[in-house]
């Protein structure tokens, strides 16, 4: 069956909600660069630097809880722009905290407000994409990866003339605010789904018992895949400066690297998944991702690590979008409650990750605790079952097999 023409409406939202994903891309990549230099001027060592990362989750975790709620009475429109304007103001604070406590508490808040983002920005994409008929959802997230290489080469570029990070927070900080303000009237208006008799039938929080287990292998898949973005945000740039010996900006192209190659990804992920569906290329993705970090652990250089996390970008690309598609569409479930479900298991990952990377790196080394890299594909691999839902046609449900 064709998928239908789409409006001009339509169209104009799809290239908001790009927009918005860019946002959302950019912000949380353009600190991360900045992360050695915030690291050395509070002087925290490795392990407080992995719990006040992990902070930053267990507060998503806490915020996450209300979001179906917050996204059945205002529209995930409204929501996601609200958010990200928050989440801008936070990552300004994260870079300017005076001390280490602070640091984590500005960590705690810019990732509780990143939840809100996250799942409001990505109903209101999957909103459109019933509305194409097709699989677009992808797309979206490729731009989320182009974010946040522009806001990687950013947080690179400053690192490298050593912009003060005051003037840093300001002034992209101000770009991209200015750009959520100009892109909120394109977004579709009203809720993202009408109230029916199904779900109403059941309280917003409760999940029926037979879809706990699809719910939390979807879960663990998101969480994994999203450990791969972690590792490379929050412990590239320290691996290859202080491991490797890389300059300032050299380092900050780890994670350049691993958005660039997933941004690749996922421009051309839609045709993929719709031809070959999501298990098939979820296993071959990551297991080419887990073979490159694999060999970039085992022989490291900075060219070789830049690679690495190239091909583990490029494994996962297709990995969350997979699970939110799906997870969106099950049958029997309250609107927004399976994305919900899902991303608080990815956040309960980032707090458990962030930790362990720190622990087991004070403990041996930094390059040893990256192991949780291929691991995690391999994992991936493992559940990629779950994955094989596939847009059929404008208001189809996606099929799914445990």
């Amino acid at each position: 069956m064709n998928a239908p023409t789409p409006s001009l409406r339509l169209r104009r939202a799809r290239w908001a909600v790009a927009a918005l994903f860019w946002l959302n891309g950019a912000t949380i990549a353009s600190v991360v660069p900045r992360y050695p230099l915030v690291k050395d001027n509070l002087d925290i060592p490795n392990a407080f630097f992995g719990l006040a990362l992990a902070v930053g989750p267990f507060g998503a975790l806490i915020a996450g809880a209300f979001t179906s709620p917050l996204l059945r009475r205002f529209g995930s429109a409204r929501v996601a722009t609200w958010a990200q304007v928050a989440q801008v103001v936070f990552a300004g604070l994260v870079l300017n905290a005076p001390n280490p406590w602070l640091f984590a508490a500005f960590v705690f808040l810019m990732s509780s407000v990143d939840v809100y983002t996250d799942i409001a920005m990505n109903s209101h994409g999957l909103r459109v994409q019933r509305g194409y008929g097709r699989s677009i959802n992808n797309a979206f997230h490729a731009f989320w990866s182009f974010g946040a290489v522009c806001g990687g080469l950013v947080g690179a570029f400053f690192a490298g003339i050593a912009l003060p990070l005051p003037w840093h927070a300001l002034g992209f900080g101000a770009l991209l605010i200015l750009i959520n303000v100009l892109l909120r009237p394109h977004l579709l208006p009203g809720h993202d789904k009408e109230p029916d008799a199904q779900s109403d039938a059941a309280p917003p929080a409760r999940v029926p018992r037979a879809m706990w287990w699809p719910l939390i292998a979807l879960g663990l898949i998101a969480a994994f895949g999203a450990s791969i973005e972690d590792a490379g945000f929050s412990w590239s740039a320290l691996f290859l400066r202080g491991d490797l010996g890389a300059s300032p900006a050299v380092a900050g192209l780890g994670v350049v690297s691993l958005v660039g190659a997933q941004t690749i990804g996922r421009l051309t992920g839609d045709r993929l998944v719709d031809r070959f569906g999501n298990r098939r290329v979820a296993q071959v993705g990551c297991t080419l991702g887990a073979a490159g970090m694999g060999l970039a652990l085992l022989f490291p250089s900075v060219p070789l690590v830049l690679i690495g996390y190239a091909c583990a970008g490029w494994g996962v690309a297709t990995i969350v979008p997979a699970v939110y598609a799906t997870a969106d569409e099950l049958a029997g479930l309250p609107h927004g409650a399976g994305l919900v479900v899902v991303n608080w298991i990815l956040r309960l990952g980032f707090v458990i990750m962030p930790p362990l990377v720190g622990f087991v790196s004070d403990a041996t080394s930094l390059r040893i605790a990256l192991i949780i890299m291929p691991v995690a594909m391999a994992a991936i691999v493992a559940l990629s079952g779950h994955l094989r839902g596939r847009v059929r046609g404008q208001g189809s449900l996606v099929e799914v097999t445990p």
